[in-house]
């Protein structure tokens, strides 16, 4: 079986998806695969992947062009099976006020929002802190800000805007970090992340000495499965398929669904692959499981 691994490309956490990639393509390369590592960046992509002649597809790249549908459509065009969710579900799962929205209607509970579109302006005046301001298509927590005190909404919205012309404006909701991995329609076991940073941002979710997974969770027996029950719900009302990574926030006994990442990290120091091993999966089976999955379920939404 021939596998292109998909990474790197032009986004900002170009560097981390080449360290997912490089992750990737050993352990593929340990269940006896051929595999064959392609850097998106590449201007002739296309023309490249149709020469390379592959079974199959493994996206690792995170961020624009990788999880918001782009690299997606490139694939299904040229009829080849590839990782993780589909186009609709990608651009959604990227798109953090669209996956929000979704939530909303399907009575999952989120922290309260805002959005603001390119041009429009928020008075800091009609807005109570703390906050956390993100860009609403960016990943990696790349761009956010939790902001304490109202003088410094202007500063992180700016900070925003650099990564994304819509910027999502959340109220904070003091807790517990939690995140959980569905992997082909199950969940994995619950992690606590304790982070030493302000919150689980860009460099202590790829620093190892910045945080600690603390995997299960420890949690009452009902709440911890209701944290598995809500990921299940959020990973399906947006019709992802294969994988993907849920974070959320536990307040007063509540789960507080953030986001879901289709392409979660798939480095040493990952989230997803440290969930796994505490199911039994070590990294290796794991890449296999998500192509046979690719494979099994050619077709999705």
């Amino acid at each position: 079986m021939r596998v292109a691994v998909l990474m790197g490309g032009k986004s900002s956490e170009r560097e981390i998806s080449l360290l997912s990639g490089r992750a990737v393509c050993q352990a593929l390369i340990k269940k006896g695969l051929e595999v064959m590592p392609l850097d998106v960046a590449d201007s002739n992509l296309e023309e490249t992947i149709v020469k390379k002649d592959i079974d199959v597809a493994f996206i690792a790249l995170h961020g624009k062009y990788g999880e918001d549908g782009t690299i997606q459509a490139l694939l299904e065009k040229l009829n080849i099976p590839y990782t993780g969710s589909g186009i609709k579900a990608s651009r959604i799962a990227f798109d953090k006020v669209r996956a929000k929205e979704i939530f909303l209607k399907k009575g999952i509970r989120t922290p309260d929002f805002y959005v603001l579109e390119e041009g429009d302006e928020i008075s800091s005046g009609h807005i109570d802190v703390p906050l956390v301001v993100k860009p609403a298509r960016e990943g990696s927590a790349i761009g956010v800000s939790i902001v304490r005190e109202k003088k410094e909404l202007r500063e992180a919205i700016f900070r925003a805007k650099k990564y994304d012309s819509k910027v999502l404006i959340e109220r904070y909701i003091e807790g517990k970090e939690i995140t959980v991995g569905i992997l082909d329609g199950e969940a994995l076991p619950v992690v606590e992340i304790h982070s030493k940073r302000d919150f689980f941002d860009f460099e202590a979710k790829y620093s190892a000495e910045l945080h600690e997974f603390i995997i299960p969770a420890p949690l009452e027996k009902e709440i911890y499965y209701k944290f598995q029950e809500i990921s299940f719900q959020s990973h399906s009302a947006l019709g992802c398929s294969g994988f993907s990574r849920v974070d959320l926030i536990l307040s007063g006994g509540k789960p507080y669904v953030l986001e879901v990442n289709t392409i979660p990290g798939l480095t040493e120091v990952s989230l997803f692959p440290a969930a796994a091993r505490a199911a039994g999966i070590v990294f290796p089976e794991l890449c296999q499981k998500i192509v046979n999955i690719a494979l099994r379920d050619k077709f999705r939404i």
